[in-house]
Formats: structure tokens, sequence, C-alpha cells
């Protein structure tokens, strides 16, 4: 099953997320919170993340979706830093929260890594008010 790594600057809103998204899709057990610094502060940290990454693939993959700027910075260093590794990994250009609801179900089903994307990918822009 293709893993998903939360990446915020807080661990709350990500370790909150997870226990949101393990509710909705309680088959999935890839998924796995990046938030914060390790001392459990506000920021990112691209070998948390790197490490998160190396813990959500299973074989199948891994889609990464951040919160803010810095963080998708931090996760594309942590990408970086697995190169030499053969972990297929991808960061979504999603919605944090609406982006990794639909990436967790898509990939419940059994979907691949590149629809787990775009299932997280389709969230832009998607009015919650009509």
């Amino acid at each position: 099953m293709v893993g998903l790594v939360l990446v915020s600057h807080s661990p709350k809103i990500a370790e909150g997320l997870t226990d949101l998204t393990s509710e909705i899709a309680a088959a999935h057990k890839g998924i796995v919170a990046a938030g914060g610094l390790e001392d459990g502060t506000i920021g990112t940290d691209a070998i948390r993340i790197s490490e998160a990454i190396r813990q959500a693939n299973d074989g199948d993959g891994v889609v990464v979706l951040a919160d803010l700027g810095s963080g998708v910075m931090s996760s594309e260093t942590a990408i970086e830093l697995l190169e030499d590794e053969d972990i297929k990994v991808k960061l979504a250009d999603a919605p944090l929260v609406e982006g990794t609801i639909a990436a967790a179900v898509s990939a419940m089903v059994g979907s691949d890594l590149e629809a787990v994307l775009k299932a997280a990918e389709d969230c832009r822009g998607v009015k919650k008010i009509p």
C-alpha cells in the first residue's frame, strides 16, 4: 500500500491529521506524522521527514504532503537525502487536510503511487461551499 507522510510545522497538526485520517481510512496503516522538530517545537526537519518516509514505505512508494513553504523545502531535501535508497517518493502539490484524506482513501483501495498522488492533487481548488 502506498504510504503517506504528513509534514507540518506543528507536531499537533501532523498527529491530529494522522488520527483523523486513520479514522476515515482505518485499513491504512502506513500514515506517518512528521511534524515539528525533534524537541517538539514548531518547525520542519529534513532528517525527521526522511526517517518518516522510510517508516511509511512498504515497497509501493510514499506520497509526502506538506503544510507551508519551508515544509515543502524540507520535504524536498528529505527526498534528496534518500536518492541512493530504492524508495519511490512523490511530493504532492495539494492542500494538507483534504489531500491527505483523498490520498489515504485512494491508497487504501489499492491505487498505485501515481493514482494516490493524483487523488491528493485533485483536491486543489475544490470548493467547500457551493
